[in-house]
Protein backbone atom coordinates (compact mmCIF):
# COMPACT_ATOMS: atom_id res chain seq x y z
CA UNK A 1 0.00 0.00 0.00
CA UNK A 2 1.47 3.20 -0.81
CA UNK A 3 1.69 6.07 1.18
CA UNK A 4 0.73 9.84 0.06
CA UNK A 5 3.32 11.15 3.10
CA UNK A 6 7.41 11.54 2.25
CA UNK A 7 9.64 8.94 4.69
CA UNK A 8 10.58 10.39 8.00
CA UNK A 9 13.72 10.95 8.97
CA UNK A 10 16.03 8.75 11.64
CA UNK A 11 15.31 11.12 15.06
CA UNK A 12 11.85 12.30 13.83
CA UNK A 13 9.16 11.52 16.50
CA UNK A 14 6.14 9.53 14.30
CA UNK A 15 2.28 8.55 15.72
CA UNK A 16 2.48 5.03 15.80
CA UNK A 17 -0.47 1.99 15.59
CA UNK A 18 2.86 0.29 16.94
CA UNK A 19 1.96 -3.34 17.17
CA UNK A 20 1.66 -6.20 20.21
CA UNK A 21 4.86 -7.99 19.44
CA UNK A 22 5.37 -10.66 18.05
CA UNK A 23 2.20 -10.20 16.42
CA UNK A 24 2.66 -7.96 13.83
CA UNK A 25 -1.30 -6.38 13.47
CA UNK A 26 -1.33 -2.25 14.55
CA UNK A 27 -2.53 -2.16 16.92
CA UNK A 28 -6.25 0.52 17.41
CA UNK A 29 -4.54 3.15 19.59
CA UNK A 30 -1.81 5.32 18.51
CA UNK A 31 1.40 6.45 20.49
CA UNK A 32 4.68 7.92 19.84
CA UNK A 33 7.59 5.81 18.00
CA UNK A 34 10.85 6.96 17.34
CA UNK A 35 12.26 6.72 14.40
CA UNK A 36 15.49 4.70 13.76
CA UNK A 37 16.14 3.53 9.78
CA UNK A 38 14.87 4.01 6.79
CA UNK A 39 15.03 1.37 4.16
CA UNK A 40 13.94 1.66 0.85
CA UNK A 41 12.25 -1.14 -1.24
CA UNK A 42 10.81 -2.07 -4.46
CA UNK A 43 7.41 -2.42 -2.81
CA UNK A 44 7.84 1.10 -0.47
CA UNK A 45 9.54 2.08 2.36
CA UNK A 46 9.67 0.94 5.79
CA UNK A 47 10.37 2.42 8.82
CA UNK A 48 12.32 0.71 12.24
CA UNK A 49 10.77 2.60 15.23
CA UNK A 50 11.29 2.03 19.08
CA UNK A 51 8.00 2.22 21.10
CA UNK A 52 7.21 5.28 22.96
CA UNK A 53 4.99 4.82 26.21
CA UNK A 54 4.05 7.23 29.44
CA UNK A 55 3.64 4.43 31.66
CA UNK A 56 6.02 3.55 34.36
CA UNK A 57 8.53 6.80 33.38
CA UNK A 58 9.93 6.35 37.08
CA UNK A 59 12.00 3.36 36.33
CA UNK A 60 14.19 3.56 33.10
CA UNK A 61 15.42 -0.15 32.11
CA UNK A 62 18.10 -1.21 30.14
CA UNK A 63 17.58 0.19 26.72
CA UNK A 64 15.14 3.03 27.88
CA UNK A 65 15.60 6.61 28.16
CA UNK A 66 13.21 8.99 28.90
CA UNK A 67 12.07 12.28 27.83
CA UNK A 68 10.61 14.22 30.12
CA UNK A 69 9.64 18.51 30.28
CA UNK A 70 10.61 19.14 33.58
CA UNK A 71 14.23 17.77 32.96
CA UNK A 72 14.62 19.15 29.61
CA UNK A 73 11.95 21.88 27.87
CA UNK A 74 14.20 21.98 24.54
CA UNK A 75 13.49 18.32 24.07
CA UNK A 76 10.16 17.64 25.05
CA UNK A 77 9.12 20.66 23.13
CA UNK A 78 11.07 19.76 20.18
CA UNK A 79 9.87 15.94 20.56
CA UNK A 80 6.46 17.37 19.80
CA UNK A 81 5.16 15.18 22.81
CA UNK A 82 2.04 15.76 24.95
CA UNK A 83 3.19 13.47 28.14
CA UNK A 84 6.61 12.56 29.42
CA UNK A 85 7.50 9.59 27.13
CA UNK A 86 10.08 7.10 27.48
CA UNK A 87 11.56 4.59 23.96
CA UNK A 88 12.65 1.26 24.57
CA UNK A 89 15.51 -0.04 22.36
CA UNK A 90 14.18 -3.64 23.61
CA UNK A 91 11.09 -3.18 21.49
CA UNK A 92 12.20 -2.06 17.84
CA UNK A 93 10.08 -2.91 14.72
CA UNK A 94 10.44 -2.56 11.18
CA UNK A 95 7.02 -0.96 9.78
CA UNK A 96 5.67 -0.35 6.69
CA UNK A 97 5.64 3.22 5.96
CA UNK A 98 1.44 3.35 5.62
CA UNK A 99 -1.46 4.38 6.92
CA UNK A 100 -1.67 0.80 8.88
CA UNK A 101 0.75 1.46 11.09
CA UNK A 102 1.10 5.43 11.09
CA UNK A 103 -1.57 8.04 11.37
CA UNK A 104 -1.59 11.96 11.74
CA UNK A 105 -1.93 13.15 15.23
CA UNK A 106 -5.13 15.19 16.22
CA UNK A 107 -2.90 18.24 16.78
CA UNK A 108 -1.00 17.91 13.39
CA UNK A 109 1.72 19.55 14.53
CA UNK A 110 3.92 19.28 10.86
CA UNK A 111 0.67 18.81 8.27
CA UNK A 112 -1.32 16.10 7.56
CA UNK A 113 1.51 13.80 8.09
CA UNK A 114 2.56 11.31 11.32
CA UNK A 115 5.11 13.53 12.35
CA UNK A 116 5.04 14.67 16.07
CA UNK A 117 8.65 15.78 16.05
CA UNK A 118 12.00 15.38 16.69
CA UNK A 119 14.80 14.12 18.99
CA UNK A 120 16.46 17.18 20.21
CA UNK A 121 20.68 16.84 19.64
CA UNK A 122 20.63 17.13 23.53
CA UNK A 123 19.07 13.71 23.74
CA UNK A 124 21.44 12.06 21.69
CA UNK A 125 23.45 11.03 24.20
CA UNK A 126 21.02 9.39 26.47
CA UNK A 127 19.52 7.33 23.07
CA UNK A 128 22.92 6.53 22.16
CA UNK A 129 23.51 4.93 25.70
CA UNK A 130 20.18 3.15 25.87
CA UNK A 131 20.95 1.62 22.19
CA UNK A 132 24.26 0.58 23.35
CA UNK A 133 23.51 -0.98 26.38
CA UNK A 134 21.62 -3.62 24.59
CA UNK A 135 24.60 -4.40 22.41
CA UNK A 136 26.07 -6.66 24.88
CA UNK A 137 22.82 -8.73 25.33
CA UNK A 138 22.26 -12.11 24.87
Amino acid sequence: MATRWKPPAPGDIVWCRFPNLPQRNPRPKARPALVCDITEREDGVSVTVAYGTSQNLNRLHKGEFAITKQANPAAYGSAGLSFDTKFDFRQLVELPWNESFFAVPAQAPHGQNPKLGSLHPSMMRAAEAAYQALRGRD
